[in-house]
């Protein structure tokens, strides 16, 4: 008698074993009952009918992923290496599973083909200067088309791009010579304002010729100000017009 309880009591056991099933917050519990789904359980203690029903789990967190690099020839014949990394979660845990073998491979195979497909229509400035644009272009098309798989992309980024060494020779030529035009831009603005001041203090002179008086007091005040040795005389400009009619004359 014995021996047949203690059989009883471990095959009621097995059974609670296999029929209590737990899954955290951040999972979900997929059945399928004799191949058939049933659909998503959890979070928390549920019961399903152990040899018959079959449980996978699903989890739900945001995965990041990481797009190994790819050889990519650019719209203007520029061959580089791109990479990237992917942010995703689960949000239907029944499709993830039933519409894809490994839905996990294939965003990553999906990610692959997108960032080349799509950065071999940028030129080379464009992918180095327009990265928030081309990132909204890629994350947009993965997530077009792993929404019948149940997953929602959250974003994709382009990480790092690997330039040949005669190209980054090239670019960094580029940008000194972009460095000088500025450079020349800015002199000659500063040229030219200083010109214009230099032509606004000639006409303020012209109208009030006392103006150029006190000129030379503040210049001889200058000079003495320093231990020299020189001594000037000024000569107002008045007299020297006077050599001039004499010649005339």
């Amino acid at each position: 008698m014995y021996p047949i309880i203690g059989a009883i009591v471990v095959i009621v056991l097995l059974f609670l074993s296999n029929a209590i099933k737990v899954v955290r917050e951040y999972e979900r519990g997929v059945i399928f009952r004799l191949g058939r789904l049933v659909g998503a359980k959890g979070p928390g203690i549920f019961l399903i009918i152990p040899i018959v029903d079959k449980m996978v789990k699903v989890s739900l967190r945001t995965v990041t992923l990481d797009v190994p690099p790819q050889e990519v020839i650019t719209k203007d014949n520029v061959s580089t290496q791109v990479n990237a990394v992917l942010f995703f979660r689960v949000v239907d845990p029944c499709a993830a599973i039933v519409e894809v073998q490994n839905y996990m491979e294939a965003t990553r195979q999906i990610a692959m083909t997108t960032l080349r497909s799509i950065l071999g229509g940028f030129e080379l400035d464009q992918v180095l200067g327009e990265r928030e644009k081309i990132n909204m272009q890629l994350q947009q098309i993965v997530d077009e088309q792993t929404d019948p798989w149940g997953i929602k992309v959250k974003n994709m980024e382009i990480k790092d791009v690997k330039l040949p060494s005669d190209m980054q020779r090239a670019i960094a030529r580029q940008a000194e010579a972009e460095r000088d035009r500025r450079a020349k831009i800015i002199n000659a603005e500063g040229e030219l304002q200083a010109a214009t001041k230099l032509g606004e203090a000639a006409a303020i002179i012209d109208r009030h010729p006392s103006a150029i008086q006190l000129r030379y007091l503040q210049t001889l005040n200058d000079i003495s100000a320093e231990n020299a040795s020189t001594i000037v005389f000024p000569v107002p400009i008045d007299l020297l017009s006077w050599f001039k009619l004499d010649k005339k004359e």
